[in-house]
């Protein structure tokens, strides 16, 4: 059985040191791929197994369902059953629902499903957009203001001060804001972010109750703390007191979330903040082959102004394999069905379609590599669609579940769920295609579910089965899915794949447009690559297109990520090479107009030239382009850096592109800006003087 393990037992020499370290603070820096679910589960069930503290005083939080799921079934395996592992908004709604009557009096307020329709509210009275794209964009930015402890009344100079763009001007994002909170309170009912604030608040005002609650949690375990928000920090300092019973596992070159509010300072900080703290630092990847591993450290070697916290380099473990495959394609199309090709070769060769893993930028582009593989007769699964446990037949398959009883109780329980399943439709093999055979893949998923859970705990009965499917349903964390999984770079955060394409690695969208100009903002999109690179585990292929559609004009280049990676010798793609002429030698590295030196500073790259090689700068045409954004930025009711960054404006006066070809060399002009601006930018440079 799991539970006779010993929690120290097989693990390398600093996983063996985080587990074993004395209770008090301790923050393992875990570099992905190391180990660190397995390492902190082990050093709770230490912890418990030595007596150091009861199973029930330990709260573990983390940020997804799915990996607070994750946490207690290991945890059950190493019998430490009884620990809390949650998300920091599940831990924070069960604290008040117990404490609600106490502190408040009256009935416990309504949780809001979703925000949107009292946003939709407040956004008409202030007369704000109200599609859904808007509406989606002000929630956001209400859950980012929350999240960072910004009141209405503060969010203009805190979105001026951290140069954010705003889904519409500021003082109407502060209307917005604050109709909503006032709406809310009217209607007794609390958003997500409020379980965090009324947590805090109840904490901090009413002295008892953070008594009786320190002294049922003694002990604290913060997984992902590289992802942690100031409110979800000023929750666990409320949690804490004045104790250091705290343990913290954090990757800051994860860190991936910024948007969003996260930061990986209190990472950073925590040995100033506890001096005796025991660091220890994890680089010992399991996951990938020595040649992705290589390719990773140089991805993230690569970031401007990293914290010595942040300096981790993995060591592969894994034996050697394929080296990262780089490949460029004239459209998308034209890559899709190179990827599509590609992964029929895996298939052939044995690797399953559940292994294998397409990653983007944004979910828009999932729709060409949905077709391809529609195409190609190759199953997939795209992560973030329809939830697994809302699917019709996997509900039946669970009532059937839970109200069988024909079968003998002694018959081991994979053998019970599949004979359950057979009455269902499941098969020895599978459907053609269609419904039939995405049906036939759920009721097969459930029953390897059930092979999986009786090979980690043979006692487990179909009764205790069926509350584990309860419990990943709430949790929303489905089994594995045989297919291809399509996914955007954010929703593969924690997950891997024995085979990996990365696609889409052009400019404006990886890094964003949105990015551009915002050197933070760069590197946390180069963050979020060295994510996607660390997902692979044997094969790894990045690719990119300098076209959008199949016959269009060909001005992508490929990433400044890639610049340094791809090796100088080696031939993006012979595709379209003679057609492509200037566009494709565009895909090179970037290299300085002055002394012709690699580039790879992002204001270096955005400039043309090394920063200490002398300018050429047209200061007339400079004044006269900032003239023009001003102008352009009032009309449209945006910032100015939104229409165009400083950074991309010096580049213009000092590069002064005539034409099309020349405009789009800069980094900062995209399709975007460069079908919205580009006519007027170059008869600036041309001296027309066009305005808006």
């Amino acid at each position: 059985m799991g539970g006779q393990q010993e929690p120290a037992s097989g693990l390398d020499p600093e996983q063996r040191a985080a587990v074993l370290a004395p209770r008090g603070p301790v923050c393992v820096l875990a570099g992905a791929g190391t180990g660190k679910t397995r390492t902190i589960t082990r050093r709770i069930a230490y912890l418990v197994r030595q007596g150091h503290v009861a199973p029930g005083q330990v709260l573990a939080v983390t940020f997804t369902k799915r990996a607070a799921a994750e946490m207690r079934t290991r945890l059950r395996a190493l019998d430490a059953t009884g620990v809390q592992a949650l998300t920091f908004h599940a831990a924070a709604l069960r604290q008040l629902r117990y404490f609600w009557p106490r502190v408040i009096g009256d009935d416990q307020w309504r949780l809001l499903d979703s925000k949107l329709p009292v946003v939709a509210q407040a956004a008409r009275r202030a007369g704000a957009g109200t599609d859904r794209e808007t509406l989606r964009d002000l929630a956001s930015e209400i859950e980012w203001s929350k999240a960072s402890l910004i009141t209405p009344e503060d969010y203009p100079a805190a979105v001026a001060r951290v140069h954010r763009a705003t889904p519409a001007p500021a003082e109407q994002v502060v209307a917005v804001y604050a109709t909503y909170e006032r709406l809310k309170n009217e209607a007794s009912a609390l958003d997500f972010d409020d379980l965090l604030l009324h947590t805090a608040a109840v904490m901090e005002e009413h002295g008892d109750v953070a008594e009786e609650f320190r002294d049922r949690y003694r002990s604290f375990v913060v997984d992902e703390y590289q992802d942690v928000t100031p409110l979800q920090q000023r929750v666990l300092n409320a949690w804490l007191g004045e104790r250091d019973d705290l343990t913290v596992v954090g990757d800051a070159n994860q860190t991936i979330y910024s948007f969003a509010g996260a930061s990986a300072r209190p990472l950073l900080d925590f040995p100033r903040r506890f001096p005796e703290a025991a660091v220890i630092r994890l680089e010992r990847d399991y996951r990938s082959t020595p040649e992705i591993v290589s390719l990773a450290n140089r991805v993230i070697e690569m970031a401007r102004n990293r914290p010595a916290g942040s300096r981790l380099r993995l060591i592969g473990q894994r034996p050697s394999g394929p080296p990262p495959a780089f490949t460029e394609h004239d459209d998308e199309s034209a890559e899709a069905a190179a990827v599509a090709r590609r992964i029929k070769n895996l298939l052939a060769a044995g690797t399953s379609a559940g292994e294998i893993a397409i990653l983007f930028r944004v979910n828009a582009q999932s729709e060409v590599y949905e077709q391809a593989l529609s195409e190609a007769d190759i199953p997939y699964q795209v992560r973030g669609g329809e939830r697994f446990f809302a699917r019709p037949e996997v509900r039946q398959a669970m009532a059937a579940l839970r109200t069988d009883g024909a079968l003998s109780e002694d018959r081991p329980l994979p053998v019970r769920v599949r004979a359950v399943l057979a009455r269902l439709g499941l098969g020895e093999q599978p459907p053609e295609g269609g419904a039939a055979r995405e049906r036939w893949e759920s009721l097969r998923a459930l029953a390897e579910l059930a092979e999986e859970t009786a090979s980690i705990a043979p006692e487990t009965d179909l009764a205790r089965f069926v509350i584990e499917l309860d419990m990943r349903a709430e949790a929303r964390h489905p089994p594995a899915m045989e297919g291809v999984t399509l996914a955007s770079l954010h929703a593969a955060k924690g997950l891997e794949w024995d085979a990996v394409f990365l696609v889409g690695l052009a400019e404006g969208t990886l890094p964003i447009h949105q990015a551009d100009g915002d050197d933070a903002a760069v590197e946390e999109e180069r963050r979020l690559f060295y994510v996607g690179v660390t997902r692979a585990r044997h094969h790894l292929s990045l690719s990119w297109a300098l076209a959008r559609a199949e016959g269009g004009r060909r001005y992508r280049r490929r990433s400044r990520f890639l610049y340094g990676l791809v090796p100088e010798d080696h031939p993006s793609s012979s595709i379209g090479r003679a057609s492509a002429g200037r566009v494709s030698s565009r895909a090179e590295a970037a290299r300085c107009r002055v002394c012709a030196s690699a580039l790879t500073a992002t204001m270096a790259i955005k400039l043309g030239r090394c920063e200490h090689c002398p300018a050429d700068l047209d200061q007339d045409l400079l004044d006269r382009l900032r003239a023009w954004r001003g102008d352009r930025a009032r009309k449209l009711g945006v910032p100015g850096f939104v229409v165009l960054t400083d950074a991309t404006l010096t580049a213009i006066a000092e590069q002064r592109p005539s034409d099309v070809a020349a405009l789009v060399r800069i980094p900062g002009i995209g399709a975007t800006k460069l079908d919205r601006f580009g006519g007027e930018v170059i008869s600036l440079v041309l001296g027309a003087g066009a305005g808006s």
